[in-house]
């Protein structure tokens, strides 16, 4: 089994390597670019979620990383003064911060059409690889309620939609995406403040978000291509993919509109 959940996460960073090297973030667009983009910018975008990952998959058999999280858990416990359901909702909050902006003209990277089949691959991508690690882990929550514990979903939404705010900010002010991470760090802290994940299932999904969103913008010039032909006039497209998942099942909803 840990085999199998080291291999998921190493083939979505080597999957977000390979894209970056032939995809950088044109003015208005996603463009293919190969020669722009040095590979040490690659490694040095890499290197935060490759490391909260690992962290945390070395914690499912690290004896030390385990002592780690139940002393964290105890320093927690006992400054808690009770749970909050805040987490539920911030975990939104960058995300919709993107079209709230959009909406008080404050424009972002892409228009609404692209911005949102990116944010839809890059929760396609994160449910799947959080839903299938979460069957596969089986980890005990703190609070002892279910088994699906590792890694945290509501930190890897979090994460994504910060790195979501960040690329389609970043080139208007770098503050954007830096709120967004403060909203989606506050949401992992809550999810131990909560009991309900241990400190190695908020640090991977931390990771899993941002990669997440890495790989769907690295990606989307191949699916506008395929969903609009190499000029967005040549034929119209409309689509809609949401992610299910019913307690037993994992699988994606897809409509198309030609």
């Amino acid at each position: 089994m840990r085999n199998t959940i080291i291999a998921m996460l190493s083939a979505l960073c080597v999957v977000s390597a390979a894209a970056q090297e032939k995809i950088i973030i044109g003015n208005d667009t996603l463009v293919n670019q190969s020669r722009a983009t040095p590979k040490s910018a690659v490694y040095r975008q890499l290197v935060v979620p490759t490391v909260l990952v690992g962290y945390g998959v070395i914690g499912l058999a690290s004896g030390e990383i385990k002592s780690i999280n139940r002393q964290i858990r105890t320093e927690v416990n006992e400054h808690a003064s009770g749970g909050t359901s805040i987490d539920d909702y911030t975990r939104y909050a960058p995300v919709l911060s993107v079209y709230a902006l959009n909406a008080m003209g404050i424009k972002g990277k892409n228009n609404f059409r692209d911005r949102t089949i990116i944010m839809l691959t890059s929760n396609m991508i994160m449910c799947g690889t959080v839903m299938g690690l979460k069957s596969l882990a089986k980890v005990e929550r703190p609070d002892g309620s279910t088994n699906n514990s590792f890694p945290s979903g509501h930190t890897a939404t979090a994460f994504a939609g910060a790195e979501f705010l960040y690329q389609e900010y970043k080139d208007v002010s770098v503050w954007y995406g830096v709120s967004g991470y403060v909203v989606a760090t506050a949401t992992g802290l809550m999810r131990i403040y909560n009991d309900r994940h241990w400190f190695t299932d908020v640090a991977v999904g931390a990771g899993i978000g941002i990669l997440s969103t890495k790989v769907a913008y690295w990606i989307y010039p191949f699916i506008q291509r395929q969903l609009f032909g190499e000029s967005n006039k040549e034929r119209k497209v409309s689509a809609m993919a949401l992610p299910f998942y019913n307690g037993q099942q994992v699988g994606l909803n897809l409509a198309i509109k030609f």
